[in-house]
């Protein structure tokens, strides 16, 4: 049995343990849970979709712990540190935390007749389960890392399962169409049990398999909506569920316009669950106003004004747009802007050309990551170019491109940090280590 002193020795021997980054299939996983007599006594709620998942299970994070339930959360990926991924209670977990349950997951691996490999995101997701199951938790938030149906947070049979949005991402692994791609989300869904849809208009094969297996399906806009417009003279809103109605409510605290079907999807699961976790309205308030998600249209005190945004995707990338049309003026707008070359960049670029005077490209250290020069090709292809007011540099480094942003915006200009988690990530470690 492999046995390591520290977390960063045992994250680094799993980068490189299993041959396959990611390796569809639960049989594997499955077979080391039955070792481990993983199981939870209390409602476990799984997110999944392409975007809104974070703010969703934030969301819900958040007003469960207002409501002062014991909580754990598992998201993924993190942007600075892995124990971003563990959290009791809004805590991080700390390496001596879960040690302990990276050592069980190895000894339950090789006690098998025929030992397992397990990939990084396998192995690290039994050992936040473990130590999750270990705490008398009064709820359990997981978010899907990809897909659904065959992601390893679904060994677990959640009492809620909610799916946030469906569009067209990670192609390779779960089809290039909506409808493929909402039948693997779907696979979140157990017969019996309450099935979120927050996606407006969600694609066949995800009615069709939530009907096939007997799952409660709860449509947005069919089952559940919100009513009340921003802009509107008192800022608020309500939630109409199917026997619940929650009024006056202030938007919460994570900024953007797609925020409110994140929340409705949130207050939806929450309604289904009433029997088992009841939460006040006072709760559902608290809640909402002290919700926190690094990365997420995260706009940063002070000027110029520095915006963060994993938005990976074209439909991401479509928000994104939408919420940086609605921050007022601002003489010229820099991006710092990486991406993984797997991605529709060009999709991406097609939304954002728009806002966007000054592009500051990178490369990111990974072997799938788009060079900057692939960025800037894909740009000129765009109808992007270099003139008076706008520009496209390219850097090897996101914390090289952001002092370059930083050293040509004024107090009158922004810069937004987007793209992938690694872009946002880069730019965040290089802030937080001049802070110091």
């Amino acid at each position: 049995m492999t046995h390591f002193p520290t977390l960063d020795a045992w994250l680094a021997h799993l980068e490189s343990a299993h041959p396959v980054g990611i390796d569809m299939g639960l049989t594997r996983i499955g077979q080391v849970k039955d070792a481990l007599g993983l199981a939870f006594h209390c409602p476990v709620i799984t997110v999944g979709g392409t975007n809104g998942k974070g703010s969703t299970c934030a969301m819900l994070e958040s007003i469960l712990r207002a409501s002062g339930y014991h909580v754990g959360c598992h998201t993924s990926p993190h942007l600075l540190e892995f124990n971003e991924r563990a959290r009791i209670d809004g805590r991080n977990a700390t390496d001596d935390e879960l040690l302990p349950h990276f050592e069980a997951v190895e000894a339950a691996r090789t006690r098998l007749a025929e030992p397992v490999s397990l990939t990084y995101f396998e192995f690290t997701t039994l050992a936040i389960l473990h130590w999750f199951a270990s705490r008398e938790l009064d709820a359990v938030i997981l978010e899907v890392g990809l897909g659904g149906r065959l992601d390893a947070v679904n060994i677990v049979d959640a009492d809620c399962a909610i799916v946030t949005s469906i569009d067209i991402d990670h192609t390779e692994y779960l089809g290039d169409t909506r409808e493929k791609i909402a039948y693997e989300k779907a696979g979140i869904f157990r017969p019996g049990r309450p099935a979120i849809c927050a996606d407006p208009a969600p694609p066949q094969s995800l009615i069709d398999h939530a009907q096939a297996i007997g799952a409660e399906l709860w449509l947005f806009g069919r089952d559940f909506r919100y009513e009340g417009q921003a802009g509107s003279e008192r800022q608020q809103w309500s939630y109409v569920g199917p026997t619940a109605r929650r009024s006056a409510l202030a938007y919460p605290a994570l900024r953007g316009a797609n925020q409110l079907i994140n929340t409705s999807a949130a207050l939806a699961a929450l309604e289904a669950l009433r029997d088992r976790l009841p939460v006040s309205a006072q709760d559902v308030r608290l809640g909402l106003a002290n919700v926190e998600l690094p990365g997420r249209f995260q706009v940063l005190p002070g000027r110029p004004a520095i915006v963060l945004d994993v938005a990976h995707n074209p439909h991401a990338a479509a928000v994104l747009a939408q919420n940086l049309g609605s921050m007022g003026f601002f003489r010229y707008t820099y991006a710092v802007f990486g991406a993984m070359r797997d991605k529709d960049i060009a999709g991406v670029v097609k939304h954002l050309k728009g806002e966007i005077d000054h592009w500051c490209l990178t490369d990111l250290p990974l072997g799938r990551a788009a060079s900057a020069a692939d960025l800037d090709e894909i740009l000129r292809t765009e109808g992007v170019e270099d003139g008076p007011d706008s520009s496209i540099r390219r850097f090897a480094s996101p914390a090289e491109a952001f002092q370059d942003a930083l050293s040509r915006a004024t107090d009158d200009d922004r810069i937004v940090v987007f793209g992938s988690f690694y872009t946002v990530a880069g730019v965040m470690a290089y802030r937080k280590s001049r802070q110091h």
